[in-house]
């Protein structure tokens, strides 16, 4: 009696297998490529693991699958124009799945993404740029709002100081201002009755 196969699947091991990767790059153990980052003159050097590279860019893939054999157990590659500060934000989400940077840095974070053909922090990057744009229209419509308001509320005419004023006002032939009469017919008004 042949029984029906099961799936034996598990939602932690891909979340382990990263932490593990991380873990033996931050230690130094088993990698087997030096990335070289330099740019205006800051140089650093960030040990790695082929795999795990070309795993998650077609950059270092396309590098790796195209190397001739080297003498010696680990390969260099080495990039210009990268910051050593996005190259680590870089690795640290290739083997994370994620990264925290200041928002002033999620452009080069994109443009870094788009240079080494990271398609998975491409994607992140670009939908937290739609996010935080979405964000800044929404506050730009709130405050637009609210300056409307405030104008539509200054441009309203006040009745109330014109009924005050036609309450103090003890003789009806005395004009009021708002009602047609200038301060100087006023004037005038007040000259005559005396």
């Amino acid at each position: 009696m042949e029984s029906n196969p099961v799936l034996l699947e598990s939602k932690s091991s891909p979340i382990n297998l990263l932490n593990e990767m991380q873990q033996l790059r931050l230690l130094g153990h088993l990698c087997d490529v030096t990335v070289s980052v330099e740019y205006q003159g800051v140089r650093a050097e960030f040990p790695a693991h082929k795999a795990v590279l070309a795993a998650t860019s077609k950059f270092f893939k396309e590098v790796f699958l195209n190397e001739k054999p080297v003498d010696g157990p680990r390969s260099n590659v080495f990039l210009n124009e990268v910051q050593v500060a996005d190259f680590a934000s870089f690795l640290e989400f290739v083997y994370t799945a994620r990264v925290e940077v200041e928002e002033d840095r999620v452009q080069r974070m994109l443009e870094i993404a788009e240079k080494l053909k990271c398609l998975d922090l491409s994607e992140t990057c670009f939908q937290l740029k739609k996010q935080m744009l979405e964000s800044v229209l929404l506050e730009l419509q709130n405050f637009s709002e609210s300056q409307n308001s405030e104008e539509e509320s200054a441009a309203r005419p006040s009745v109330a100081p014109a009924a005050e004023a036609e309450r103090e006002a003890p003789d009806s032939s005395v004009a009021v201002p708002g009602r047609g009469a200038s301060p100087e017919g006023l004037a005038a008004k007040s000259k005559e009755k005396m």
